[in-house]
């Protein structure tokens, strides 16, 4: 196990270098001149090439990637050209609201769907099984902004449960978990649908296979057989789900911060672009590559605790 988890480690260092690369090319690709936007368009010339002049921008683009790439092994991810702040700075302040919300989403978009699909499987076309179905199918088709404005609107403004906005204090569990209820649930109810619809269906797959019926012919007791021999073998293409929906549900993060007015990366990015902060954005970005590719990589770790063939293959 061990030589499989560290030759995934080193697939997934090239990945991760490519990913960063083309965010930094796509971003000295894209329209307009970031010294400009920064600036404004009323700016004098002289203005505009000292600011180009201090941001690197003059120098040939395999040194600006160089600079680069050296950043961001320090920890340095540059200062922000609106506030001069450290978006490193800024970074550690949302990042955890982020890794909370996602975290959550997940978590409970698994505790619901995998018993959810679970028992429609079982249920096969019982009324359980159709009403399990419309609701997942409902859950594909609810955006997570329209939801989380629905689920706002309930229990923050008519019910007054939860805020209605803010993340609240990190070092206040009390407060930051009342902050955290309705946003996760937002994101967790929609990763449930899928969750389930793909738990049921790979369940399915698998309950007319032989060692189900041996293992039915062997005495053992029926959830055994689901919680043992079932899932077990289903669980493959469940995680897959989860962990492609993972990503998902990083971006998702974007809109559900900005809905329920919480600090976060998908805030951040999205008052960079506003704001045309090209070293901010640059470096949200590659957060969010990284996230990527390690929610693939302890994926694909799972995969081999879960079937040895995997990490033998």
């Amino acid at each position: 196990m061990l030589t499989y988890t560290i030759r995934r480690i080193l697939i997934s260092i090239p990945i991760l270098l490519a990913v960063v690369t083309i965010v930094f090319l796509l971003i000295r690709v894209a329209p307009g001149d970031p010294a400009t936007a920064a600036l404004g368009d009323y700016a004098s010339k002289a203005a505009v090439e000292a600011l180009r002049e201090r941001m690197g921008l003059n120098d040939p683009l395999y040194v600006q990637y160089a600079r680069f790439i050296w950043g961001l092994i320090k920890g340095d991810l540059g200062e922000s050209l609106i506030t001069g702040k450290s978006v490193a700075s800024q970074i550690r302040y949302v990042l955890p609201y982020t890794l909370e919300l996602t975290l959550a989403g997940i978590i409970l978009g698994s505790i619901f769907g995998i018993p959810l699909g679970i028992l429609t499987a079982l249920k096969r076309n019982t009324s359980f099984d159709y009403i399990g179905r419309i609701f997942s199918l409902g859950g594909l088709s609810v955006p997570a902004f329209y939801l989380g404005i629905i689920l706002l609107f309930i229990f923050a403004v008519k019910l007054d449960i939860f805020p209605v906005v803010g993340g609240g204090d990190l070092l206040d569990l009390e407060d930051n978990l009342r902050h955290l209820v309705l946003p996760a649930l937002t994101l967790g109810l929609i990763m449930t649908a899928y969750v389930t619809r793909m738990t049921r269906s790979s369940i399915l797959n698998v309950l007319n296979d032989d060692y189900i019926r041996t293992a039915k012919a062997k005495g053992l007791s029926k959830r055994v057989v689901i919680y043992k021999h079932a899932l077990r073998n289903a669980l493959i293409p469940i995680l897959s789900v989860i962990g492609v929906y993972s990503i998902v549900l990083i971006g998702s993060s974007v809109m559900t911060e900005i809905v329920f007015s919480r600090p976060g990366l998908g805030k951040l990015m999205v008052g960079a672009m506003k704001q045309r902060d090209y070293i901010t954005l640059q470096s949200v970005m590659v957060i969010y590559a990284t996230f990527v590719v390690l929610i693939n990589l302890v994926t694909d770790v799972i995969y081999g605790l879960i079937d040895p063939r995997i990490r033998y293959g």
